[in-house]
């Protein structure tokens, strides 16, 4: 059996998986401003905040050590098993927290789930870099990167509706069996690369590999030139640090929302569960539409004749310069309709920049390293956002959360520094040797 257009039914499954990803993930910051009062009945709003930015930093960390460990891990075993080992764990401890009783036990759960959910990353990006040519990396990694974006529409009023009829138990388990039955379509369709799939048609796989400067062997075997540094030596390369350092300072970004949207409504608004249900998965519409934009803005240039480095970094930018006004329009937005248009913007910029940086590792580097930059620079990513996070509390006391948006526009503009003066030329690397 052949299959037409295999690989976008591969990016279409991993971007599925992502969604799957922010439901379990979101589940906790939305049932936290209703549950929260009632695991904790004597603490103040502040101090609810305090106890789920705890919970939230230990995610974090443990997903910023899971990014790199996922990394090697899917350059060792591959795509294929790397994304059963990460989706079938993390699915298993969301519904572990149907058992949790308070900060230890949901820290515990968060902690697994922070480490195996951190591996959808570098396993879509290595899996971008084996299925697609360069031209098309940035659009397949624009879909994957909707698929956090429908998640969080889907989520916010999913787990809201819910909640208006299951227990928070309940709901936990129920979000955890939707991700192990995503692992039966994916063991099926995904059986290998595309140069040894049995499904794939030899005209879609002689265009991914032109895309990767494929050679043939006297063996008659396909062999890619490409640069696969030692960890060592890929940590010498001022655009590894390039890279590492504008994940770094955009994710915070995305986590700073990620997290407090529901908070930030219900503690500025006075929001209730079926308001957050109506307008809380709106930010999330900007940034689905974000991704696609920015996915199909680099392929559109590409094909108009700019060179990658023109184009990834033009993508980047433009991104960033959205944010920047944005975040700064949301210190004092006026009305939560106008606040959750404004996210809308910030997230629509956020998601335009970061489909270009994440293709940046499988743009300069070999299939077999990407996942190990990629690891290594959303470990980086989520220690900030982590110390975000954990600031967040102490910055927003008394619901004045204008500081925080300040210091996102800060970050916004070190993201641009990064790529301009760290990444001078967007290419292949060679090694220096």
């Amino acid at each position: 059996m052949k299959m037409k257009n295999l690989r976008w039914w591969v990016i279409a499954l991993i971007a599925l998986a992502t969604v799957i990803n922010y439901i379990d993930r979101q589940a906790l910051s939305v049932l936290w401003p209703y549950m929260g009062s009632d695991i904790y009945p004597d603490k103040s709003a502040d101090e609810l905040k305090q106890v789920l930015g705890t919970v939230s930093v230990v995610f974090l960390f443990s997903y910023a050590i899971g990014q790199a460990v996922f990394g090697k891990i899917f350059d060792w075993i591959g795509t294929r098993l790397g994304f059963v080992l990460s989706i079938g764990v993390w699915s298993l401890a969301t519904a572990l927290h149907a058992f949790a009783q308070g900060v230890l036990t949901f820290s515990i759960f968060r902690a697994i789930l922070g480490l195996s959910e951190a591996g959808n990353w570098p396993g879509a990006a290595k899996a971008n870099a084996e299925w697609f040519p360069s031209k098309e990396r940035a659009l397949a990694q624009g879909i994957f990167n909707s698929g956090a974006a429908i998640g969080g529409i889907i989520s916010v009023p999913l787990i809201a509706y819910l909640a208006l009829f299951f227990s928070w138990k309940i709901i936990f388990v129920l979000i955890g069996v939707v991700g192990l039955l995503w692992l039966i379509p994916w063991l099926v369709l995904v059986k290998a690369p595309p140069i040894k799939h049995p499904w794939i048609t030899e005209e879609e796989r002689e265009y991914i590999l032109s895309g990767q400067k494929a050679v043939t062997t006297e063996a008659g075997e396909i062999k890619l030139e490409e640069y696969v540094p030692s960890y060592g030596e890929m940590l010498r390369r001022k655009e590894s640090w390039g890279v590492i350092i504008a994940t770094a300072a955009i994710d915070p970004i995305w986590w700073l929302f990620i997290v407090w949207i529901p908070t930030y409504l219900v503690e500025v608004y006075s929001m209730d569960v079926k308001g957050l249900a109506i307008i809380g998965w709106v930010p999330y519409v900007g940034a689905m539409f974000g991704a696609w934009f920015g996915g199909l803005l680099s392929q559109n240039r590409i094909k108009a004749g700019w060179s990658v480095n023109k184009t990834r970094k033009a993508v980047i930018v433009l991104g960033c310069l959205i944010m920047l006004p944005a975040l700064l329009l949301l210190s004092n937005p006026g009305s939560a309709n106008t606040a959750v248009l404004i996210m809308a913007a910030i997230l629509f910029g956020f998601q335009t920049s970061i489909g270009s940086i994440q293709t940046l590792p499988s743009d300069m580097l070999g299939k077999d390293s990407v996942g190990s930059l990629s690891g290594f620079a959303g470990m980086a990513a989520k220690f900030s956002a982590a110390g975000l996070t954990a600031m967040v509390p102490f910055l927003t006391a008394g619901a004045n959360y204008q500081n925080v948006f300040i210091l996102g526009a800060v970050l916004a503009s070190i993201v641009m520094v990064s790529i301009l003066f760290l990444c001078p030329k967007i290419e292949p690397l060679k090694s220096n040797k």
